[in-house]
C-alpha cells in the first residue's frame, strides 16, 4: 500500500498505541489522534509527555471527544470514536477481561459488536506488565 493511503488511528497513550502511531510514520503513513478527554495528557505518565507531544503535532487530524475528565467512562467514549475511524482495528490483547471498564476486551467487544474486523496482536509466551 502506498504510504500516502496509510493512515493511522489512536490515542498515542504509552506503550503500542504511541508505537503504532510512531510505525505508520515510519512507512510514509499520515496519523490521526483521538482524544479522550480534555485532561487525557495530564494522565499519562511524565516521561512519555515529550512523545505525546510530538506524535500529536504530526497528526494530520485530532478528534476530540468533548469530555473532559479522562476516565474510564471518556476512554471507552474514545475507543468507540477511534473504531467507527477504521476499517480494522489492531488489538493488543492477551484475550483477557479488561482490568477496568474501557480495556482491550470492551474495546475488541465493540469494535465486533459493530462489524469493524479486528485483528488480535499478541506474541506467544507475552504478559501483562
Amino acid at each position: 500500500m502506498p504510504g500516502d493511503q496509510l493512515v493511522g488511528v489512536s490515542c498515542i497513550a504509552d506503550g503500542p498505541d504511541a508505537w503504532f502511531a510512531q510505525a505508520v510514520l515510519d512507512h510514509g503513513g499520515r496519523i490521526e489522534v483521538v482524544l479522550p478527554a480534555e485532561r487525557y495528557r495530564a494522565g499519562l505518565p511524565d516521561w512519555h509527555h515529550p512523545t505525546y507531544d510530538d506524535l500529536l503535532r504530526r497528526a494530520s487530524d485530532v478528534h476530540p471527544t468533548g469530555l473532559i475528565e479522562s476516565d474510564s467512562q471518556a476512554h471507552m467514549t474514545g475507543s468507540e470514536l477511534l473504531v467507527g475511524l477504521v476499517d480494522e482495528l489492531l488489538a493488543v490483547w492477551d484475550g483477557l477481561l479488561a482490568r477496568g471498564y474501557g480495556g482491550s476486551a470492551d474495546v475488541v467487544t465493540y469494535a465486533m459488536r459493530v462489524g469493524v474486523p479486528v485483528r488480535v496482536l499478541w506474541p506467544e509466551g507475552a504478559t501483562r506488565g
